[in-house]
């Protein structure tokens, strides 16, 4: 690999920070969410949402709680411009929801960006920005320094001309490339903005400091930003704000330590969408916090309809792994991490109804999960899946949540031996239906029958009870003294097919005319030993048909 072309962030970048405190700060409180799904998300789409699909999104918003949201970049599209418009003229904006429109450092710009905006009731922050590092300025816009401060501060007073008579306006700028440009020059400037815009603690300036294309590690990131808290001239005025990107994978670490260090707001997407790697996510970060006791302030109680709403409106779809919202976030296929749900869901359980709490209220110490998946509108059904690397507390657990079984422990050894086998043989998942057809035929099933149970009955009680049994080989036999399971594991015995019962375990599944008794049954024949299984209308006839169903796998096996 050609590493020797690229550069350490120390070199690029000065980070002055030496003496840090973000390491010692807790997250407490939410930050100022600014969901950017409508401008940022949506400039990376190959097929930029249309007005249905961007109304739908900005409804999914509100619904979800955001109070700030970005819809858009007005001066750069028409259909952008009409949806800042459609918020103008009808009601779909709750009040006490703040909208943000984009625009770059020019005139003409500026202008049409605060012209979509006329009308508009609810407080709206108008969002500048010009990119200040040094390749930026020397590649892109070919300003030194001097010109680039001018050209944004230029910006800034035509803002001020075009919306300085709003009482609903606010102001945002973004220095992007923040994290790659110099601290002093990136300080000057944000200083200068807000005293331009008179920033004060009832109308504060929002400082948007995005890491435009993400470089460091996030700790870098960290001190950058509390280096701006601790300078800034009107800190008290300020909304200090970050946008991170994800290009190294750690935008949620970024967001996370910029919070620590300082920053009182986010800009993000739902599930990270952006340029490139994406922005930061935004639904992954509230649910961190979720997960830590911290309340969001966001309703994430549906997170598959929001999924849904979102791989609509996008046209792209949500990895199976994507924290909290995918598919398989809340599965487990491994065999110890199963047999520790298992349990832990039982502890949970049994914890509740001990202390009198319901169990959605009751602190959350499930192995493997950090959040109750009932938090985020998921049921429990996809919580255990069955593959080659399931064990025995999975497979029980399938079993009993899908079906009624309550397995005894060593019969779950015991069915889990043959799941694995099934799983290995064909390579694939083995769905809950498939492994009650697996149990059924290996426990319940009927097999080649070569001895059977014509009759059975009992009279008498105690000492003086009287049990016949009937079987297809040897006719009929009475047993005195003892009951109908002994008296048929005798009569077996005396016809060659000796069944010694070592344990029996006996359930009813259902209640009323409706239930079924289920027994199972662990025994042994000589130097072998194994599980066998019945199901009747009655607890006894189906430990009876246990006994038959061992006597004939005998032969079978």
């Amino acid at each position: 690999m050609p590493s020797h072309r690229y550069r350490d962030i120390y070199d690029r970048v000065e980070v002055p920070l030496t003496q840090r405190d973000w390491p010692d700060a807790r997250l407490t409180d939410a930050p100022l969410w600014v969901p950017v799904d409508l401008r940022d998300g949506n400039q990376a789409l190959a097929e930029p949402m249309d007005p249905v699909r961007k109304r739908r999104f900005f409804e999914l918003l509100v619904a979800m709680g955001y109070k700030e949201i970005e819809v858009g970049y007005p001066s750069a599209s028409q259909t952008d411009f009409d949806f800042v418009r459609l918020l103008a003229h009808t009601d779909i904006a709750p009040a006490d929801v703040a909208i943000v429109v984009f625009t770059p450092a020019r005139r003409d710009l500026i202008e049409r960006t605060v012209a979509s905006v006329r009308g508009i009731r609810n407080e709206v922050v108008i969002h500048m920005y010009t990119a200040t590092a040094p390749t930026w300025r020397n590649v892109v816009l070919d300003r030194d320094t001097a010109e680039l401060r001018e050209l944004i501060l230029s910006g800034g007073r035509d803002v001020l001309e075009f919306a300085g008579d709003l009482p609903n306006v606010r102001f945002e700028f973004s220095p992007e490339v923040f994290n790659l440009t110099e601290p002093d020059f990136v300080l000057d400037i944000c200083d200068r903005m807000t005293t331009l815009w008179d920033a004060t603690p009832r109308r504060p300036v929002i400082l948007n400091l995005p890491a435009t294309v993400e470089v460091a590690t996030p700790n870098v990131y960290a001190d950058q930003i509390e280096y701006m808290h601790k300078n800034l001239a009107r800190r008290a005025s300020v909304i200090l704000s970050v946008h991170p990107h994800n290009d190294r994978g750690t935008g949620i670490a970024c967001a996370e330590l910029a919070v620590l260090a300082g920053a009182q707001r986010v800009e993000g997407c739902v599930f990270g969408n952006g340029e490139r790697t994406g922005n930061v996510d935004i639904a992954t970060l509230a649910l961190n916090l979720h997960a830590q006791g911290v309340d969001p302030m966001i309703d994430f109680s549906d997170i598959d309809e929001i999924r849904r709403t979102v791989e609509y409106c996008t046209r792209m779809p949500i990895h199976e792994r994507h924290p909290y919202a995918g598919d398989l976030v809340h599965t487990a296929f491994s065999g110890t991490h199963q047999d520790a749900i298992k349990k832990g869901m039982a502890e949970h359980r049994d914890r509740a109804a001990a202390t009198g709490v319901a169990e959605h209220e009751l602190d959350w110490r499930v192995p493997y999960l950090p959040i109750d998946p009932a938090d985020i509108g998921r049921s429990y059904d996809a919580v255990i899946r069955v593959n080659s690397q399931s064990g025995k507390g999975g497979i029980a657990y399938l079993l009993h949540t899908e079906y009624g079984l309550d397995l005894p422990r060593r019969l779950q050894i015991d069915f889990a031996r043959h799941v694995q086998a099934r799983a290995d043989d064909t390579g694939l998942e083995i769905t809950a239906a498939e492994l009650y057809k697996l149990f059924e035929a290996r426990y319940l099933g009927t097999t080649t029958e070569s001895v059977g149970l014509r009759a059975w009955q009992t009279t008498g009680a105690g000492d003086d009870a009287v049990t016949e049994v009937t079987l297809t080989i040897g006719g009929a036999t009475e047993f005195r003294g003892v009951g109908p399971i002994e008296a048929l594991t005798a009569a077996l015995a005396r016809v060659g097919y000796p069944v010694e019962v070592l344990g029996l375990t006996q359930q009813s599944i259902g209640s009323g005319n409706s239930g079924t008794a289920i027994t199972y049954l662990e025994y042994r024949s000589g130097e072998r030993t194994g599980w066998a299984c019945g199901r009747s209308d009655s607890v006894l006839a189906a430990s009876m048909a246990a006994v038959m169903r061992a006597a004939n796998t005998l032969v079978v096996d």
